[in-house]
C-alpha cells in the first residue's frame, strides 16, 4: 500500500522503529521545555551511565575484534580489576601480596586518607595488574585455542567467568570492598531553593562521577582511535578479518590476542570502578552485584555491533539514555510496568533495533551460504 510513496523505501521493521522514536523524541522535547533543570539532570545522568556502558562495551569489542569470540568473563574481569584497586587504596597492599603499597605514605592526605594523586597512581598500578591478569588468561587459556572452533573458545570464557566470580564473591561476600574514591557521591547543584533543614527544593544535582565517567570514556575512545591506525592496530584488524591469512602474512596472531585481552581487561577494570559509583550504584565499594555491569552493558555491545568501536560508544550512550530516561519519565507507571522495568528497557531497545539492523548499527554483516 505504501509502494511508490517516500515511506515505501523503508521496510516494515524500520517504519515500526520510526513510529516509536518520533513520538518519544517529541515527548522529550516537551519535557525539556516544561522542566529544563530536571531534564538536564536526567540527560547528564544518562550520559554518565552511557559512558560506563561504552567503556565496558569497548572491552568486549577489542577482544571480539581479535578473536571473533564474545568474552563472557568480562564481568568477572571488571570485579577483579576493581578489587585490585581496593587492595591498593583500602588495604594499602600490592594486589595479591602482603607488600605495602609504596604510594600510600607518599600520597597521604591531611585527614589520613589517600590524596587525589595518591589514589590516582594507586589506580594506575591496579590497572597494570588487571592488564597482567588479562595477559595471563590469554596465554594459558586462549592462545592454545588459536584455529580451534570459536564455540569452544566462548565456552572457555564462560568457564573463566565462573572461576573468577567465585574468587571475587569469596572476597566481598562478608564485607563490601571500598575503593576510597575521592569524589564519593558528591557533586554540584544547578538552581533550586535551599530549605531551612539544609535540603534543596527543585534544581538539578549533578554527581562528579557522571563527568568522570564521560571524561574517561572520551579518553579511552580517543586512545583506541589512534591505536587502530597504528601498525599493531592494523594487524589486529587483519587478524579479525582472517586469522590464517594474517599468519601467512607474518602477523603474530598470539601477540594480537595478548594485546586485545590485556586492553580488554583494563577497560573492564575501569568499568568495574565506575560500576560502584552513581548512576550505577552509590556504595562506592565492590559488591557481589558489581559483575552484573557487563551483562547490563551487553545490549550496548549488540546494538552498536560486536566489532565496532564506534558502535560501542553510540550503543552505550543509546542504551544508557533509554534506561535513565525511561526510569525518570515512566516512574509513575510502576504499578503497571513493575519496579525493575528500567533494567528491561535496554533489552527491548536492543531487540527493536536488531529487527532493523541484525548485525547492529555499525557491525559488519556476514553472509553465509546454507
Amino acid at each position: 500500500m505504501l509502494k511508490g510513496t517516500p515511506l515505501g523505501r523503508f521496510s516494515p521493521a524500520t517504519l515500526f522503529l520510526i513510529g516509536i522514536l518520533v513520538p518519544l523524541g517529541l515527548f522529550l522535547i516537551v519535557q525539556a521545555f516544561n522542566e529544563p533543570l530536571l531534564f538536564l539532570q536526567t540527560f547528564l545522568r544518562a550520559l554518565g551511565l552511557g559512558a560506563v556502558y561504552a567503556i565496558i562495551a569497548l572491552g568486549f569489542v577489542l577482544i571480539f575484534k581479535a578473536t571473533q569470540t564474545v568474552n563472557f568473563a568480562q564481568g568477572a574481569l571488571a570485579v577483579g580489576g576493581a578489587l585490585f584497586v581496593s587492595f591498593m587504596v583500602n588495604d594499602e597492599h600490592i594486589p595479591l601480596t602482603t607488600i605495602d603499597n609504596p604510594l600510600a605514605e607518599w600520597g597521604r592526605a591531611a585527614d589520613g586518607g589517600l590524596s587525589w594523586y595518591g589514589w590516582a597512581f594507586s589506580v594506575a598500578i591496579a590497572l597494570i595488574f588487571a592488564g597482567l591478569l588479562g595477559l595471563l588468561i590469554e596465554r594459558l587459556a586462549i592462545r592454545p585455542m588459536i584455529g580451534e572452533p570459536l564455540f569452544s573458545v566462548a565456552v572457555i570464557t564462560l568457564g573463566l567467568e565462573i572461576i573468577l566470580r567465585v574468587f571475587n564473591l569469596d572476597t566481598v561476600k562478608v564485607e563490601f570492598r571500598s575503593l576510597q574514591i575521592p569524589w564519593g557521591n558528591d557533586g554540584f547543584r544547578i538552581g533550586g531553593t535551599e530549605l531551612e533543614n539544609g535540603l534543596y527544593e527543585g534544581g538539578a544535582f549533578i554527581n562528579w562521577s557522571y563527568l568522570a565517567a564521560m571524561a574517561t570514556a572520551a579518553a579511552a575512545f580517543i586512545a583506541v582511535y589512534f591505536f587502530y591506525r597504528s601498525k599493531t592496530g592494523i594487524a589486529m584488524r587483519a587478524v579479525a578479518f582472517d586469522q590464517e591469512a594474517a599468519m601467512a602474512q607474518g602477523i603474530n596472531v598470539g601477540r594480537v590476542f595478548a594485546i586485545a585481552w590485556g586492553a580488554g581487561a583494563i577497560l573492564a577494570a575501569i568499568g568495574g570502578i565506575f560500576a560502584t559509583q552513581p548512576p550505577v550504584t552509590s556504595t562506592g565499594a565492590v559488591e557481589p552485584t558489581t559483575a552484573n555491569i557487563a551483562f547490563r552493558a551487553l545490549p550496548a555491545v549488540i546494538l552498536g555491533g560486536l566489532d565496532s568501536a564506534t558502535g560501542a560508544l553510540l550503543g552505550g550512550l543509546i542504551i544508557g539514555s533509554a534506561e535513565v530516561f525511561s526510569g525518570q519519565y515512566a516512574s509513575g507507571e510502576v504499578d503497571i510496568l513493575g519496579a525493575g522495568y528500567p533494567l528491561i528497557v535496554p533489552y527491548v531497545v536492543m531487540v527493536l533495533a536488531l529487527l532493523v539492523k541484525p548485525y547492529g548499527l555499525f557491525g559488519t554483516p556476514e553472509i553465509r551460504r546454507v
